[in-house]
């Protein structure tokens, strides 16, 4: 099951030897590069800190959990 929480911006796409694209709810895309260990931003041309990955992957928690805290707020009878 997939969730779309977000828009995504489809002018990033599959890049060789990275992983991803992974779209950020602040608009932020992200590749992963599994040879260095860390993700880099197509914007920047710079690999990112792991502690702001961090905050921005508790974005997507936090937006998760606040949709979806309500089960029968997407039920319609």
């Amino acid at each position: 099951m997939a969730y779309t929480v977000f828009q995504h911006d489809t002018k990033f796409g599959p890049r060789k030897g990275l992983e991803g694209p992974f779209h950020y709810p602040n608009g932020r895309v992200l590749y992963y590069d599994p040879k260095a260990g860390d993700y880099w931003d197509p914007r920047t041309d710079f690999y990112v800190d792991c502690d702001e990955v961090a905050e921005l992957q508790q974005t997507i928690f936090d937006r998760l959990s606040r949709d979806y805290s309500d089960p029968w707020k997407f039920v319609t009878v």
